[in-house]
């Protein structure tokens, strides 16, 4: 059982043409692919693999590809930059690239400001996921909960 969303990333182009792109994807696809885009893989329907990279989806059959870990980052994710000293600007931005620098081996994130794309890339010790939610764990301590009669006074005294 294959447990999704997968990252990884389809460096070279698969030695059988485009046989494993669904018909109607062939188009975009061949703008995306290969490359080092880190591309994220949702869903298996039996025949095609379902892939996302930011707004673009596009269906493939299983074929070769470099499978690595996710950061907890995705394309689209506001996020604000962290200063180390005084080398980086701090701003909040939108993750518009995500690429995976193998001499590295790591994934480097292109970020957008307002309507401005930035030059450097970031790694994701430089980011905080704004979107984060916090989990609550339950609380250990049963406490008491009041009663009140129909006047709004409480009955109960703890």
């Amino acid at each position: 059982m294959q447990t999704f969303p997968q990252y990884g990333l389809i460096p070279r182009w698969p030695e059988n043409g485009q046989e494993f792109i669904h018909p109607d994807d062939v188009r975009l696809v061949t703008r995306l692919i290969p490359s080092e885009r880190v591309l994220r893989r949702d869903s298996f329907d039996g025949t095609h693999y379902q892939y996302h990279y930011g707004e673009f989806a596009f269906r493939l059959r299983p074929c070769m590809w470099l499978p690595i870990s996710g950061e907890g980052l995705d394309i689209g994710d506001e996020v604000e930059t962290i200063g180390t000293g005084m080398e980086r600007e701090l701003f909040v931005g939108v993750i518009t690239g995500m690429y995976y620098v193998r001499r590295k081996g790591r994934i480097l994130y292109r970020l957008r400001r307002g309507d401005q794309t930035q030059k450097r890339l970031y790694v994701k010790e430089h980011l905080r996921l704004l979107t984060d939610k916090q989990r609550v764990r339950p609380g250990e301590i049963k406490h008491p909960t009041p009663t009140w009669n129909g006047a709004g006074e409480r009955i109960t005294d703890w």
